[in-house]
């Protein structure tokens, strides 16, 4: 086997290529869109299938020292910001850090991060107040731009029109900045919330704001309100819309697609009609189902026939945008998913976690071809598992190095979970006490991932997501583990169900709920 030369923050690992076989449905001029309803629509279109073969190349950057917070591609680069207040910059080949990088000049957290069309320049926003200017080429300064009121600036995107750049922050207020001038150019601001999300439209005619509120709210160029609705009822944490508009030919109509994702535990996708002569309409289409807690990230792939989303639950899901079928589930980060992104001219797929990690993902898409049924292999259980899917479960838990003694032994997903340190010893004869503590520690933790599904959610701390040693009850009401909430708390003041401000930092041991856990526990050792 030939070494790899990494650079020490960079885990790369290749899990086993996984060929999935879904009916897709080509995309062609001639799709029509039919009402179903006042508020669904579907999508008729020749029935053609498709074979897509996803393949998963995985770069892992650990250089944040924070929960990373946003990810954003240009034609040529990543970037990253964090809570540990700066931004990272990556190129696309090889994925080494840029010489400039990191970024530092922000106070406090850097909540979001984004390029211009052209790639040139590079916006980041903060907690602090302000949001940033950057050349992308060599990684300067260009301007600080103060968010009126000095309000935490959550989310910053660039028009298609690369003049202006827009920045919501915790107070509602929405600014649409000159990059030209560095001046402000209009403002505006949403009712009772926070502002969690923007996009615009791929033609710059038109924006979509999220808020904690719940509300998504359409505006015009000219900063007008033109439509509001009440769409996630705890609060929105992230929008898309889609590059690629869809037609209904039967009225010579042009629909946006949007997807919009909450607190609630749901994606919603949505249909936008943008004419000057019937106003703004906005149409919701489905709810796309798979996450079991609060969806924090979504976003388009650049053709837009996939969604991508992260959630408080550790899991990224790949849907088919026509469809809503799950693709692929991803879940190798270990806290909440906070972001996620596609690249725009290439095949690449990256998100981050509060696990302070960075993972890219390359997808291989395959030529159109003939029949073809969905399956989901990757969702096989894991006493059902080939030797070959062990394999590639080494490789992803950076185990690689047993894979060869594995195979020998014939090793398949039941013996895997019957493994213990006396058969590691005796049997496998892997001498270091270290390597087999190690390898035991990874298989207890697959373990504790199969039975953490029928844990009772309340039970599962929501930052965490893992069971509760001693929980809490904030002010804002809910319980939290103890050591969570308290590390929360050290670097914010905001309650990490709704973003709202708590007003007390005091914590109340839960002991009703510590008692329901350990009687839970009880049972299931009998």
């Amino acid at each position: 086997m030939l070494p790899l030369l990494l650079a020490p923050s960079v885990n790369l690992f290749i899990l086993k290529p996984l060929v999935l076989r879904f009916a897709f449905l080509q995309r062609t001029p001639e799709s029509l869109f039919t009402v179903r309803s006042r508020c669904l629509f579907q999508l008729i279109v020749p029935d053609v299938k498709l074979c897509l073969t996803l393949r998963f190349l995985v770069v892992e950057r650990t250089d944040h020292s924070d929960d990373v917070n946003c990810c954003a591609f240009s034609s040529s680069c990543l970037a990253t910001c964090s809570m540990d207040k700066t931004i990272r910059v990556y190129s696309l080949r090889g994925f080494a850090e840029l010489p400039y990088s990191p970024l530092a000049g922000h106070a406090y957290a850097v909540h979001c991060c984004c390029f211009s069309p052209s790639g040139r320049l590079l916006a980041s926003c903060s907690t602090d107040g302000t949001t940033a200017l950057w050349d992308a080429r060599h990684g300067g300064r260009l301007a600080v731009l103060p968010q009126p009121g000095d309000s935490p600036v959550r989310v910053c995107r660039f028009s298609p029109e690369p003049a202006y750049l827009l920045a919501g922050a915790a107070d509602g207020s929405v600014v649409l900045w000159n990059v030209r001038s560095f001046k402000l150019h209009r403002s505006a601001k949403v009712k009772g919330g926070s502002l969690m999300a923007c996009a615009f439209a791929p033609n710059g005619n038109f924006f979509v704001t999220g808020s904690s509120s719940g509300d998504l709210t359409i505006w015009d160029d000219k900063m007008r309100c033109l439509y509001n609705e009440k769409a996630h009822d705890l609060g929105v944490t992230c929008c898309d819309i889609s590059s690629h508009p869809v037609s209904d030919s039967a009225n010579g109509f042009k629909y946006f697609q949007m997807a919009s994702c909450g607190q609630d535990n749901q994606i919603k996708l949505w249909l936008i009609l943008f004419a000057d002569f019937l106003g703004v309409q906005l149409k919701y289409k489905c709810t796309l189902s798979g996450h079991s807690a609060p969806v924090l990230a979504c976003a388009f792939s650049c053709d837009g026939q996939m969604i991508v989303s992260g959630s408080v639950d550790k899991c990224v899901i790949i849907y088919e945008t026509s469809t809503g079928n799950t693709l692929h589930t991803l879940s190798q980060h270990t806290r909440y998913v906070t972001t996620c992104a596609f690249a725009p001219h290439s095949p690449l797929l990256a998100t981050g976690s509060m696990d302070k990690t960075v993972h890219i993902w390359q997808l291989d898409l395959k030529q159109p071809c003939a029949g073809g049924t969905v399956e989901n292999e990757s969702k096989v259980a894991v006493e059902d598992w080939s030797e070959d899917d062990v394999s590639a479960w080494l490789c992803a838990q950076d185990l690689s190095d047993f894979v060869g003694l594995f195979k020998m032994n014939n090793i398949d997903g039941k013996e895997l979970l019957n493994l213990t340190k006396e058969s590691l010893a005796n049997e496998l004869k892997i001498e270091s006490l270290g390597l087999r503590s190690k390898v035991l520690q990874k298989i207890e933790e697959l373990r504790m991932t199969m039975i953490s599904v029928s844990v009772p959610d309340e039970f599962l701390c929501p930052i965490t997501r893992e069971l509760m040693n001693d929980p809490v009850i904030a002010t804002d009401g809910y319980s939290y583990e103890r050591e969570a909430m308290e590390n929360w708390i050290s670097n914010r003041r905001s309650s990490p169900m709704t973003n709202l401000p708590l007003h007390s930092l005091m914590l109340t041991p839960n002991r009703t709920l510590k008692m329901a856990i350990s009687r839970w526990l009880e049972t299931q050792k009998k």
